[in-house]
Parts: structure tokens; sequence; C-alpha cells
């Protein structure tokens, strides 16, 4: 489920679907641009909140534009992402079975895609 009884997103819900607008956008963006994309409507101080927030942790910047901001993505998809799943698996105590079930549960054309990445040397 993506909202609570009381209609808000679970924590880090909002900055992923922030960082999505920001991936996608080809510009900087204001508060007002980023929340007439996001759906649920939110309100535009939880925006400006959440891209302040993004700006703190890193993972987007910002720069002046006239009396406000604009925001960008300060880290691309994929490799936030990878660092995500690196930083969860590294706090397992049992890896190799982490990667085990994670690699029985991917889709067969996911699966082979790995394969063939880890056959190229790990593709990155």
């Amino acid at each position: 489920m993506n909202e609570d009884d009381r209609g808000r997103r679970p924590a880090g819900m909002l900055e992923d679907a922030v960082l999505a607008v920001l991936w996608e956008g080809a510009r900087p963006m204001s508060p007002a641009d980023v929340q007439a994309v996001l759906p649920g409507a939110p309100a535009y101080t939880t925006v400006m909140t959440t891209l302040a927030r993004l700006a703190r942790k890193g993972l987007a910047s910002r720069e002046r534009a006239g009396r406000g901001f604009v925001y960008s993505a300060a880290v691309d998809e994929a490799g936030h992402t990878a660092a995500a799943m690196n930083e969860l698996l590294r706090r397992r105590r049992d890896r190799a079975a982490v990667l085990a079930r994670f690699v029985s549960e991917l889709e067969p054309e996911d699966e082979e895609l790995l394969q063939r990445l880890l056959g190229e040397g790990g593709g990155g």
C-alpha cells in the first residue's frame, strides 16, 4: 500500500517520487514545477521541504532563481538505486542468502541480463 489511513506516504516514498520527477526533468525545476508533476497533489510546502531535505542529503542540487530556488538531481537513478541496494545488503548477516533469494525472485529476462553483466565483468 502506498499511503496510510490518513493519506500519508510511508517514509521515503515522497523523496523517491520527487527524485523521479527530477530525473525525468530536462532542466532545473522549481518546487511548483515538481508539485505539478507529482501524483497525489502534495502541498507546496511539503514539496519545498522534501527538495530542501534532498539537497541537504546531497541527492539534489539547488541554485538561486529569482527569489527562490530550482533543483536538479545530483545523482543518477542507477547509481542511487545501486547504492541503496548495497547499503541494505551490507546490513544483513547472511549476504549469500540474500543474494541467492534476490536472484531467485528475478524475472527471467532480468536474470539473463544479470548473468550477461556478470560475464562482462560487472557492467560498470
